[in-house]
């Protein structure tokens, strides 16, 4: 009786596992970008046109122009740390949910990705004063 309990308890436990692994996470270089405040190896995750708010800036800019913002915000507000407090989604989009640590302050930081071909694009970025 008892080890049929902990054969199904590590059953139920395998089963989360192969789900939560099996579910897509968001690309380890998005994250450490955010971390380091590299603005160039986070735009190479930018769709071509991208919903952007960054502090005053909300608008749907291209890929260069986007750019060009996270990079003068990350030189306003050098980034120390940053993690991830949430993420969730489906097939072909999710989204994710952190904190950036900087020198000016903690920000919230939420994201959009969604699978075009085989790569991820950040679709929606907003970095807000928390």
């Amino acid at each position: 009786m008892k080890n049929q309990r902990i054969r199904t308890l590590i059953s139920i436990l395998a089963f989360f596992l192969i789900a939560i692994t099996s579910m897509a996470q968001v690309p380890d270089e998005v994250i450490l970008s955010l971390k380091t405040g590299d603005a160039s190896t986070l735009s190479n995750y930018f769709n071509e046109n991208i919903e952007l708010v960054v502090l005053d800036k909300d608008n749907v800019y291209s890929k260069e122009q986007a750019k060009q913002i996270v990079a003068s915000f990350f030189s306003s507000n050098s980034p120390q740390r940053f993690a991830i407090i949430h993420q969730g989604g489906k097939e072909g989009a999710r989204y994710a949910i952190g904190n950036l640590t900087t020198t000016k302050g903690v920000f919230r930081v939420y994201f959009l990705l969604k699978e075009k071909g085989q790569k991820d694009y950040i679709h929606q970025l907003r970095i807000e004063k928390q």
